[in-house]
């Protein structure tokens, strides 16, 4: 396989693949041919059918450090999507719900389609949505995304569906209004005293459903705990159209995103918000 190294820190380094794409023969239906872990059985995206969702009470999530406004942040378009990295001594972590363990930040990256009918990954009853974004966590007790990504409870990925809204959302201004610095492929910038996490993400997150998957690029290693909110972030058109203008290292793409894949037999749970209390006998 032909992989790059994309390095914030030492701990949140992880290599990349570049050699794929999202058409004809370097598209998905080809990526196993390259990456056998494209091939496996608990691969993502996947359709989320809601009447067939097992329904869980879990303790509440525990977001850190989200609140944090970030000294500097580095965007990069990488070839396939722009991606989001911070320069931090105090990087975001998650831990609680489904997981067991500290997670750690290494970045956040979107998914697009060529309209509003189409571009997220994850669908829920066959319906798209037209951004979804995907902040990557590795776990901690691992020291690295590169070492987490060998194992099956090596990452997360808290994954949020975009809608579009009649305004422009102001906290996505930092991203939208350098989008056009990035349009030529492996062009990078920086941004000083970006906004916090918390801002770039569902303002509800006690909802949510949740599975085992893969990492929807090369190398598709089947390390992640997917967790998809019920709750979406608004975004304004025109700022999604920037988001289109990305080009690739075969010019604009029709889309970025993954086709929906098999679930073969796995589970998927949805917490409910309801969180269980020490007296009520659960």
């Amino acid at each position: 396989m032909s992989c790059g190294v994309s390095a914030w820190s030492v701990k949140s380094s992880y290599r990349f693949c570049q050699d794929f794409g999202y058409e004809g023969l370097e598209g998905p239906t080809h990526w196993g041919e390259k990456y056998q872990h494209c091939v496996g059985k608990h691969q993502s995206p996947i359709n989320i059918l809601q009447h067939q969702v097992h329904m869980v009470h879990l303790p509440p999530m525990t977001f850190t450090n989200f609140n944090l406004p970030i000294n500097k942040a580095i965007l990069k378009n990488n070839g396939h999507t722009v991606v989001v990295s911070f320069l931090t001594q105090q990087p975001p972590t998650i831990s609680g719900g489904p997981l067991i363990g500290d997670y750690e930040f290494a970045q956040i990256h979107f998914h697009w389609g060529a309209n509003n009918a189409e571009g997220s990954e994850n669908t829920i009853n066959n319906n798209s949505y037209p951004l979804e974004a995907h902040a990557v966590f590795f776990q901690q007790a691992y020291g690295s995304f590169q070492e987490a990504i060998e194992h099956p409870d090596g990452l997360t990925v808290l994954a949020f569906l975009f809608q579009v809204s009649d305004i422009d959302n102001e906290n996505y201004g930092s991203i939208t209004e350098v989008l056009p610095q990035l349009k030529e492929p492996f062009a990078n910038t920086a941004i000083d005293d970006f906004p916090p996490l918390e801002k770039l993400i569902a303002q509800e997150t006690s909802v949510y459903y949740f599975y085992g998957g893969s990492l929807t690029t090369p190398p598709c290693n089947e390390a992640v705990t997917w967790i998809e909110f019920t709750n979406t972030v608004p975004l304004g058109q025109k700022q999604i159209e920037i988001f289109r203008q990305l080009k690739g290292e075969h010019g604009k793409p029709i889309h970025n995103f993954r086709p929906v894949q098999p679930l073969h037999g796995r589970t998927i749970r949805m917490n409910d918000g309801v969180y269980p209390s020490s007296s009520s006998g659960n």
